[in-house]
């Protein structure tokens, strides 16, 4: 088996979605603007740092969702998110603290580590480089509001910034964030991820994918105020047996209907 840090996150979130979207076959689809953006968005800046028109391409990119039925956050449009992003492009250029070398080879890089004898783990790094002259990972973030920068070192927790580290050896990371707003804004945060936290994931990401393959996948229900993480999860059809909320946010993989034996394993 392949690992990722969105299989490991999923299965810590809530057992019961990692079986459904792992096991059983379901996966979200894919209409959410805001997700659809962010990739766009990201090849926009892949195009930035091979030196070529970075806003045809996300023109480009993004016209391919046009005129999809999609899903918008309240304030958000087609042409608003366009004008936005080409903002943020500008904005991104005009400050010049990231820089990376080679970026055919130092963009979306894959890194795979042996977790056990017959399990990988695989990571895709958005990019290795430098920003203010410091050598880092590099994460990018579109998002439509500023992400905490207090207290001091807040960063350092993120789990995906210390998977990376874990993964590649490196100790500093930043994330450099695209904020869409009324007047766009760049972040550019940074943290430093320690040996220990390394450690730690590590042993996270063993002791979970024991739980996985020993067939764990308890349902987490969250429906207490202030945290009810099931209101805004996908599957939550699944799990209520609501037929008209499975086909409105799910769709299935083809073959995924052959795995109807899982249900009657003894979880």
């Amino acid at each position: 088996m392949t690992y990722s840090y969105t299989q490991i996150s999923q299965y810590l979130l809530c057992p019961r979605r990692y079986r459904h979207r792992y096991l059983d076959g379901w996966r979200e689809k894919d209409n959410r603007a805001a997700m659809l953006f962010g990739r766009a968005f990201e090849s926009a800046l892949a195009a930035l740092f091979r030196r070529e028109d970075a806003p045809a391409l996300l023109l480009r990119e993004w016209s391919i969702c046009r005129n999809q039925d999609l899903q918008y956050s309240k304030g958000d449009s087609w042409d608003r998110m366009l004008q936005q992003g080409i903002q943020l492009l500008d904005r991104f250029c005009q400050d010049d603290r990231v820089r990376i070398r080679q970026p055919r080879r130092n963009l979306q890089i894959k890194f795979t580590r042996a977790v056990s004898e017959r399990n990988d783990f695989i990571a895709y790094v958005d990019a290795i480089g430098r920003m203010d002259g410091t050598r880092c990972l590099l994460e990018w973030k579109t998002t439509s509001s500023r992400y905490a920068e207090e207290p001091a070192g807040i960063l350092s927790l993120d789990p995906q910034l210390v998977c990376y580290s874990w993964i590649t050896g490196i100790s500093e990371a930043a994330q450099v964030v695209f904020v869409r707003k009324r007047l766009v804004e760049v972040q550019y945060l940074r943290a430093t991820i320690t040996d220990e936290q390394r450690s730690e994931f590590g042993q996270l990401v063993e002791d979970t994918i024991r739980r996985i393959e020993s067939a764990q996948f308890l349902p987490h229900s969250g429906i207490r105020f202030p945290q009810n993480p099931c209101s805004s999860c996908p599957y939550i059809g699944l799990c209520l047996g609501r037929p008209e909320m499975v086909e409105a946010a799910l769709m299935r993989r083809p073959g995924a209907e052959q795995l109807g034996w899982l249900d009657e394993l003894n979880y």
